[in-house]
């Protein structure tokens, strides 16, 4: 998509992935939703995570309040130290305290992982699911 600095995953022009050299992480936004639906696979670093969050923030259509779900059922590894979920925390998640925020989960790393962010952002905003349709319906889609 010219001018947003985002390249389109699919066919379908709401699917992006962050610009990387290895694209493993993939969004969309659903504005009539108000939904961002992301998707991190591999090996997962604070640079990725920041380089997601630099393209939405990018986006024309991503508004801070819309609805978060994070998929990391594809992920391997968190190559993230105790500081690097302190900064994902208090300086680079872009959305607001009141946005409703669900991870999908499978493994006990990838369980940590979102534990860890719910923790640092303790708003009872924010779940973690085994599913995308479970996340789904908590956030009443």
């Amino acid at each position: 998509m010219p001018g947003n600095g985002l390249s389109p995953r699919s066919e379908t022009p709401e699917s992006h992935f962050a610009p990387s050299q290895k694209p493993d992480v993939y969004f969309s936004i659903d504005k009539d939703r108000r939904l961002v639906v992301v998707k991190f696979e591999g090996s997962v670093t604070v640079q990725e995570i920041a380089q997601y969050v630099e393209s939405l923030v990018a986006h024309p259509d991503f508004d801070s309040s819309f609805s978060e779900i994070t998929d990391l059922r594809a992920v391997e590894h968190f190559d993230l130290q105790a500081n690097d979920f302190l900064t994902l925390a208090d300086q680079i998640d872009p959305f607001s305290l009141t946005s409703r925020r669900a991870f999908a989960v499978q493994s006990s790393a990838q369980n940590q992982a979102a534990r860890m962010h719910k923790f640092l952002r303790p708003h009872r905003t924010i779940e973690i699911f085994e599913s995308v349709a479970q996340a789904e319906e908590w956030l009443g889609l």
